[in-house]
């Protein structure tokens, strides 16, 4: 299997019949908003692949940190880093790390706190 190497790819580089590496797609760090930062000063962005039967396809990083968010319907493979995810409306937690699939919830109300830099590859 052919794979991009270490070089950095621009959003929107995945290929038809082809694969790139998950940690090699540029993503813009953007510091978040006052209103959602709980802890820390953490960043975040996305870097877009394209779009998979109607649905958005990217990669998403944030930096260490804690923030809040209101969350859209999504499933998500985490491919390096760790946090916990705090569902606000259930009262429970998860902690995901590499390789964890996530799948949530539009609507559900979310407090993301990240150890370690995490990147995933989204379905949204």
């Amino acid at each position: 299997m052919e794979a991009a190497g270490a070089a950095h790819l621009p959003a929107g580089a995945l290929p038809v019949n082809g694969a790139i590496e998950a940690t090699a797609v540029e993503v813009l760090l953007e510091p978040l908003p006052q209103e959602q930062t709980v802890a820390g000063h953490p960043e975040a962005g996305a870097g877009e692949l394209g779009s998979f039967r109607g649905a958005q396809l990217g990669v998403w990083e944030m930096t260490e940190g804690t923030a809040t968010d209101v969350e859209a319907d999504e499933v998500f493979i985490v491919v390096v880093g760790r946090a916990v995810i705090d569902f606000l409306d259930e009262d429970r937690s998860i902690e995901v790390g590499p390789g964890s699939i996530v799948r949530l919830a539009a609507g559900a109300r979310t407090r993301l706190t990240v150890t370690e830099r995490l990147r995933k590859v989204y379905l949204a």
